[in-house]
């Protein structure tokens, strides 16, 4: 390997170190009660450009290693619908999730829904979380590949986000923040409506897009201890 490449990702390596390192501080320092994530909750277009990155039409074929430290690859769900879940065990809203990924795991199962958890943390953190926490979905795991992962998805490192795919693997909607029922009960019903020919790519993503900001809004006009939203 040449000089400036070996230069290149020491750099990289050297920096998704200090991003994971941070976070880890970040997460000591605060302590248990008061762990958040700056990520605020919005949805994405496939397709567009955050930033100078773009969200791409179909789902990175992304290499990281699982529970087992098995390398396993995106492509092998095709077939199946997927939600591909990025999260951090120092990300209190990616904790938050994970009792209702499970649920909607269970509740989808007759629909050949996959869910992917990628942990972008310190290996060892996240198998001891994993162990501690009942993790019903495939989980992979990943350091600096994991924030190549990230980037993969024309993504920055703000967790949770949350990327829908129907069975060809197109990504119908991409979600920025903590997950609600209500929220993956929209874009999965739009997910199965369009693999089962009921609905095209764009008219799913524009159903999606409008269902999410009349949520947001309901939920916004919403007292703390109102009962969930239920979605169309």
């Amino acid at each position: 390997m040449k000089k400036g490449v070996l230069i290149a990702v020491a750099v990289v390596a050297a920096a998704a170190l200090g991003f994971l390192l941070q976070q880890r501080a970040h997460r000591e320092n605060a302590g248990p009660a008061n762990q958040t994530a700056s990520a605020p909750a919005a949805a994405a277009t496939p397709g567009s450009e955050p930033a100078a990155k773009k969200i791409p039409e179909t789902v990175p074929d992304i290499e990281l290693a699982d529970r087992d430290n098995k390398k396993r690859r995106l492509s092998e769900w095709a077939g199946r619908p997927l939600m591909v879940n990025f999260w951090a065990t120092w990300c209190a809203p990616c904790r938050r999730e994970i009792p209702l990924l499970n649920q909607v795991h269970a509740q989808r199962a007759g629909q050949k829904l996959e869910i992917i958890g990628i942990a972008v943390d310190f290996r060892d953190d996240v198998l001891k979380y994993a162990k501690e926490t009942n993790i019903s979905y495939p989980l992979l795991i990943g350091e600096e590949d994991g924030l190549a992962a990230v980037s993969a998805f024309g993504m920055e490192p703000n967790f949770p986000f949350t990327v829908f795919a129907d069975s060809r693997q197109r990504l119908v909607a991409l979600k920025v923040g903590e997950l609600h029922q209500e929220e993956i009960d929209l874009i999965l019903n739009r997910v199965v409506a369009l693999d089962a020919g009921q609905l095209d790519l764009p008219a799913a993503r524009q159903q999606i897009s409008e269902g999410l900001k009349q949520i947001a809004t309901k939920r916004a006009a919403l007292p703390p201890e109102s009962p969930k939203l239920s979605a169309n």
